[in-house]
């Protein structure tokens, strides 16, 4: 029972490949449409179903069977569903185009009346054979899940069955008489074997035979392991190239393979040998399967739990607790295999409960002591990083941890669940968390795999910390870890009847609004919204680099275009996509529309700055490398998307700006139109100063600078007489207005000379202070001398602050005296 799970998974791999051999679903498809299930021989069946359900009497095996045969009328009645499905839509089409019926108390036309009658008709009768199957399918699937249903029942109860205790003194006795006896039984079998003089000239003509499988055996199982672990060393440690760790890991394989074969050719050896009996030849057949389980344990621990130099760490541990991981893997194999023996020795023998408890015990409790020592291994490796607090860890190692204290916490409940008696719970606790780690570091090993192919795919080297990094070796992670779930399944108990279950009702697809969607329905979609985005990306890039150059639009109408081409395109592929796939999306409308009320509320703002970006994309207003001003914000328009726009700065920092604020708000465009734009010059002269020979000094400046434009002319205005100087001001038109700033610096610098070299004064701002009372500053009191409450002053004299003057201060005026 507890191993159950090898089966299944054989199990599964046998139905991978035997599908090639079955009929498609296409062709049974067609066959039900033109033949239809045979209902009356269902309906014998179905009868019988229902008569087993209700006596409940059954074995497991034979519910089993008949779940089996329940499962085949099942998906015939689903492919009859599809019956004249292209008549009955035609059929509506036709009487849809018709308009819609009467209202009550009203006619229509007698003509239009009678072929709707008929159309009707018509459309009932085309309806009636998948209706028949909708009905018989969802009988067929109802018994299916009473079956189930009874089968999970019967395992529960089985998994909580009190059983004899095998610490109890009492069942030892029935322990040990079953084994003797067992004993007793394969030394007659030899014995008998031996005095048949046809089974010993058997052995006598196969004898070379024989021994050259033994010796191949003994070669292959003995020297044939330590072989390929010295294969594997070596090209770890002295292969050469960036895939030796990768190779190394690949021959590894070769412990597994190699004495395996050894262990096969043993058993060849004993069968050729015609001295086995019942019971040892039952024996011998199972023992390939049994080498097989202690050398991939031994392989996975050393693998996991690898010498440094041998193979890159996974665990973070020092090299005596490696080496305790590799030895446990070791004993944890050798465990496995007599659970395995002892499970199958009891089945032949047919041993009472008693012996049964006795003779399987002392394998438990040596299964859950060694997952003990696996999962403190685990936490070891997870409290390797020397953070404080669980919470400061790696989630790595956090998850390492969970199934350390897992692994620990089996190990413990199972043997003493088994000790009560309860030993299919026990067994439920041990093994399968065994496996589980198996099963962890297994998928550990295939993602260092797939990590070093893809090292070695980009030309780096698998040694290489930052590989791990790289986003699709984990997407491969984990995906390989959603393909483990069905064998985890399987050793956590499940069937193969639950996981083919679960596949059917895939496969069938589920009904969301009235449609029906399946994988068919979505691998298609997927596939022409694939073939319809690679194609907008064609066209792209054929506007962006072939067509588009050639023509006269700017590149900010250019980028427009290829972005509305993008838009539409990918609009169109989702629409193209959902037809071809046959989803009908129109009972969804009901459901969109209440959503969108909300969506409207609560998207505002992005829908509001999707608008905005279209039509930013449309008019154009803004295009890329524009230099604009907005919102306080100046620099170029590096790209402009649906949803925002970003803005460089001169300063070489990007903004992103909501598109909504280009379309509400005032922005000044400086380069829009044409490059063409203003700069003015504010200069001030001392009073005094000739203004007709400042005006004609600025009228050359600006003249001479060769980005000033000579139509329209330079222009200087005289703007009056300020505070401190006589304001000037110079403005000229530049030919590109990106070079504002240095055309601004360049004038200044002539200024500047032109007024130094003729005199002429650039004064600055000056203010004259009278004081009011100005005696009072000859007056000072007398000093104080220091009492027991006052501070001592200093002996020098202080300034007095502007409030102690005794009279006021002005500026630029007073009564008083300057």
């Amino acid at each position: 029972m507890k191993f159950r799970f090898l089966v299944a998974l054989l199990a599964v791999l046998a139905t991978a490949v035997l599908p090639t051999a079955l009929p498609t679903p296409a062709l049974a498809q067609a066959q039900a449409q033109q033949e239809g299930p045979d209902y009356a021989e269902w309906n014998k069946v179905a009868s019988r179903a229902e008569k087993v359900l209700a006596e409940g009497k059954a074995s497991t095996a034979a519910f089993d069977t008949l779940r089996g045969e329940l499962v085949d009328w099942r998906t015939r009645f689903l492919d009859a569903q599809n019956i004249n499905s292209a008549r009955v839509k035609t059929l509506r089409d036709q009487i849809s185009a018709l308009g819609d019926p009467p209202a009550e108390g009203e006619t229509e036309p007698q003509e239009i009346a009678k072929r709707r009658a008929e159309l009707t008709k018509q459309l009932n009768e085309a309806q009636a054979p998948s209706l028949k199957a909708v009905e018989a399918y969802s009988r067929a699937d109802g018994l299916i899940r009473e079956i189930d249903q009874i089968i999970r029942e019967r395992q529960a109860d089985q998994l909580l069955q009190l059983g004899p205790s095998p610490v109890n003194p009492v069942n030892w006795a029935a322990g040990l008489t079953a084994i003797r006896g067992t004993l007793v039984e394969v030394g007659n079998e030899l014995s008998s074997n031996w005095e048949n003089p046809n089974a010993r000239a058997t052995m006598q003509s196969a004898l070379p035979v024989t021994l050259l499988f033994l010796a191949l055996a003994g070669l292959l199982t003995v020297r044939g392991r330590r072989w390929m672990e010295m294969l594997s060393v070596f090209l770890a440690q002295r292969g050469r190239g960036r895939g030796r760790t990768l190779f190394s890991g690949i021959a590894s394989l070769g412990q597994i393979v190699v004495p395996t074969l050894g262990v096969v050719l043993l058993a060849g050896a004993l069968k050729s040998s015609a001295m086995l009996g019942l019971r040892t030849e039952r024996v011998a057949q199972i023992l390939p399967i049994l080498g097989f389980t202690i050398f991939t344990a031994g392989w996975l621990g050393g693998r996991v739990f690898a010498q440094l130099g041998v193979s890159r760490a996974i665990l973070t541990l020092p090299p005596e607790r490696r080496a305790e991981g590799r030895f446990n893997s070791w004993i944890i194999g050798l465990i496995l295999a007599l659970a395995m023996l002892a499970q199958e020795v009891t089945k032949v023998e047919n041993y009472p409960a008693e012996a049964v408890a006795v003779l399987s015990f002392p394998i438990l409790l040596l299964a859950g002591l060694m997952l003990s020592r696996m999962g403190q291994l685990l936490l070891a490796h997870s409290r390797a990083d020397g953070a404080e607090s669980p919470e400061e860890r790696p989630y790595r190692n956090r998850v390492a941890a969970f199934f350390g204290r897992a692994a620990i916490g089996a190990g413990l409940i199972g043997p003493l669940l088994g000790a009560v008696g309860y030993a299919e719970a026990g067994d439920f606790f041990v093994y399968p968390s065994i496996l589980t780690l198996a099963l962890v570091g297994f998928l550990l090993l295939l993602q260092r795999f797939v990590t070093d192919i893809y090292a070695i795919l980009m030309g780096r080297d698998v040694e290489d910390p930052e590989n791990g990094g790289d986003l699709i070796p984990v997407l491969i992670g984990m995906m390989l870890v959603l393909l483990s779930m069905p064998v985890l399944a399987l050793i956590w108990g499940a069937r193969i009847a639950d996981l083919t279950e679960l596949w059917a009702r895939f496969t069938a697809g589920y009904s969301i609004g009235g449609t029906r969607i399946s994988p068919t329905s979505f691998l298609t979609f997927v596939v022409v919204f694939a073939l319809g985005y690679a194609l907008t990306r064609l066209v792209q890039g054929m506007l962006r680099s072939t067509v588009l150059p050639k023509t006269k639009i700017d590149p900010g109408g250019q980028t427009a275009l290829i972005s509305g081409v993008g838009y539409v395109g990918i609009f169109l592929a989702g629409v193209v996509s959902v037809t071809t796939a046959g989803i009908d999306l129109s009972s969804l409308a009901i459901v969109a529309g209440a959503l969108s009320v909300g969506i409207g509320f609560g998207l505002q703002t992005i829908v509001q700055n999707f608008v905005s970006g279209i039509i930013l994309l449309i008019e154009r207003p803004v295009s890329q490398g524009d230099w604009i001003e907005v919102g306080g914000v100046m620099g170029i328009v590096k790209d402009i998307s649906v949803r925002s726009t970003r803005i460089q700065t001169f300063d070489r920092t990007d903004v992103i700006v909501p598109n909504a604020d280009l379309i509400a708000g005032q922005v000044t465009n400086w380069t829009r139109q044409n490059l063409t734009g203003r700069v003015i010059l504010k200069v001030g002269v001392a009073y005094g100063s000739d203004t007709r020979k400042v005006e004609k000094i600025l009228m050359e400046i600006g003249e001479s600078h060769p980005l000033v434009m000579v139509n329209p002319a330079p222009l200087v205005v005289f703007q009056g007489f300020g505070a401190d100087a006589l304001e000037f001001e110079l403005r000229v038109i530049l030919r590109d207005i990106n070079y504002g700033l240095s055309v601004r610096t360049e004038l200044n610098h002539e200024i500047a000379r032109r007024f130094a070299e003729e005199g002429i004064e650039i004064p600055f701002a000056q203010r004259d202070i009278w004081l009011r009372n100005p005696e009072t500053l000859r007056e000072r009191p007398a000093p104080q001398s220091p009492g027991p409450f006052l501070p001592r002053q200093s002996a020098e004299p202080q300034p007095e602050p502007l409030a102690d003057l005794g009279g006021d201060a002005d500026a630029d005026g007073g009564d008083g005296p300057r």
